[in-house]
């Protein structure tokens, strides 16, 4: 990997104490939405909704026959 040259020369002192500013500070972030429902929920709705539909066609099939 080629070596990245700087315009600034990094200057260590030979005596006395070396110390670093860094703060750190708060970023804003893109808030997170999260969905009203779970995909599991989701799919249990769908799981129960086509098992009353099945009753349905089943209740209506049972009227037909009886006629």
């Amino acid at each position: 990997m080629a070596e990245v040259r700087s315009m600034f020369r990094e200057v260590l002192p030979k005596q006395g104490q070396l110390s670093v500013e860094d703060v750190t500070t708060m970023v804003m972030c893109k808030p997170k939405l999260l969905p009203l429902k779970s995909l599991t929920l989701e799919k249990l709705e769908k799981m129960q909704q086509a098992a009353q539909d099945t009753v349905r066609q089943q209740e209506m099939a049972e009227k037909e026959n009886g006629k």
